[in-house]
Parts: C-alpha cells; structure tokens; sequence
C-alpha cells in the first residue's frame, strides 16, 4: 500500500477490539478482480475499497463509515460488500456511493457479517462472525435465495469466516477461525443442509481465514496466524504449504492474471499485496445472476 494510504497514528474502534496492542495504518481483506484484471480489495479498519490495476497502481475506490471486509461482483459496476458494522451493503464502482442491501434479518441485527459466495442459481452463501469463538459458538452461515428467501444453514460455528463452494456445488466450505478447522457442508437437493463435519484443522494462533477453489478441486486456506496458505486435496491431505514472510498474516486469497494461475493474497499485517505463480488456476467465480 502506498505511503499516501496509510493511516499512520490514527486509531479505530475494529482495530482496538480485534487487534488490541497493535498500531494498524490498515488491514486489508477481500480480494477479488474485475474482467480488466483490476484486483479491489478492503481496508477494514478504516471503511476504504482500493482498486489495484495490473501494473500496481493504487487507487481510491470509496471511503464511508463502515467496516467492509469481503466483497464479491453483483455485476460489472457493483460490488456486494460484507460490512461489519452495516450488513450487506452494495459499493457503486464508479460513484464510490454505497448503499444499503441486507442490514438485518427479521429486524435482528446480524453479529458481524464476513464473507461471501454466490453460486450459478444466484443464491448467495454468507458468514455472521461477530465476536463468536470456541467460548461461544454461535456463528452463522446464511443462504439468500434470489426470491429473498434467509435461510440459516449453520448457527453453531466458533468464528465463521471464509467460504466457497466445491466445483460441482454439492459441497460448501467454511473456515472455522477460532475453531482453527474448516467445515465442510452437504447440501441437498431440496435446499436443506446434512452432515456437516470437519474437513481439515490447522493450529498456531489464528486459524484459517480466507478460502479458495482451484479447477481441480483443491481447497487453499489462507492460515494467519501461520502466515500459510494450505493447498488442500479433495481429501484434505497438504499437497502445497506456501509460507509467507516472517510476520505477515495471510488473511484471503485470489486467483487472478489472463490464465488466473497467479495466486494474491492480502498480509493485512504489513498492507501488502503478495502474489505467487501456480501450476493450476483458480476456479472462476459467480455473479449474481
């Protein structure tokens, strides 16, 4: 991140609570490209979308009081926004104007909403993290229908944070942070959830984060808290172990360049942009239909 974006000595209420005892000038997350190949990513902390363009420049996308973290395309002029502090909320490309999507449920609001995926019928799979962990395990997993339909297909999980769906679409992944493991969810034809288990666990500090799918099937889990990312089999064995730097925090990931074999991960530690060239590209992603 260039020197021009870094909130140097200014403080936040996110940082204070999620990050005490440390001094963030940002925290990136989110990461997801548009058809130019122009990669946008979050700055939670500070409620900023940036817009990266494939030759590194950095610009300012929208700023607002929010708490953005991941972002997926509602077509080519929007992105839908999980906010944490606002709900699903949508970011007009071109104006930086943002406005409201989803801000409760049932005139509930929600406890923090993290991640997102949409699937080839428009359904839209979302994470409620809020403060949830192993002390309380309350954490959503949502399902919103194009007709409006809220389900909640999980609202056991410790931390529910990053999600995507297998290739086939039979199966949803969910990482679960403080859990320090990733879930892994059936679903059925008839739209309701079965057996849901635990399809890899990790260790260290912090646990997997954000998730991706490559074209083949493997699961790769950016791992913060061992600045990894696991490149997992369908069998959930380690076929891969990227290791970042010493001190960095890999917190999401995606695929991108012209064969989308180029992976790019945000270390929301430093505010960097790391990236990495791989033997099998990424799964493309869903928009909304």
């Amino acid at each position: 991140m260039p020197e021009k974006y870094r909130n140097t000595g200014v403080s936040s209420l996110w940082a204070d609570v999620n990050m005490p005892g440390r001094q963030l000038d940002s925290f990136l997350e989110g990461p997801v490209f548009d058809a130019q190949g122009n990669l946008f990513v979050t700055d939670i902390p500070f409620g900023r979308v940036f817009r990266i363009s494939p030759q590194g420049h950095w610009d300012l996308v929208a700023q607002w009081d929010g708490e953005p973290n991941g972002m997926k395309f509602l077509n080519p002029g929007q992105l839908l926004v999980t906010d944490y502090r606002n709900g699903l909320v949508v970011l007009d490309i071109q104006s930086g104007q943002v406005r409201p999507f989803m801000e409760r449920r049932n005139s509930e609001s929600f406890k923090g909403v993290n991640d997102l995926v949409f699937d080839s019928r428009g359904n839209l799979y979302f994470t409620d993290q809020g403060q949830t962990g192993l002390h309380d395990p309350t954490g959503r997993v949502y399902r919103l229908a194009p007709d409006g339909r809220l389900d909640m297909l999980l609202g056991n999980v410790p931390s529910p944070n990053g999600v995507v769906l297998s290739n086939d679409e039979r199966f949803l992944f969910v990482a679960a942070t403080r859990g320090n493991c990733v879930w892994r969810m059936p679903l059925m034809a008839d739209g309701s959830v079965s057996k849901a288990g635990q399809f890899f666990t990790s260790y260290g500090p912090s646990g997997p984060d954000g998730l991706a799918m490559d074209e083949i099937g493997r699961l790769l889990v950016a791992n913060p808290g061992l600045a990894y990312v696991w490149v997992l089999s369908p069998r959930a064995e380690p076929e891969e172990v990227l290791v970042g730097p010493t001190g960095s925090s890999i917190t999401n990931l995606a695929f991108g360049g012209a064969d989308r074999k180029i992976l790019f991960c945000t270390d929301s530690t430093h505010g960097n942009i790391m990236r990495i060239e791989m033997t099998v590209a990424g799964t493309p992603l869903n928009q909304n239909k």
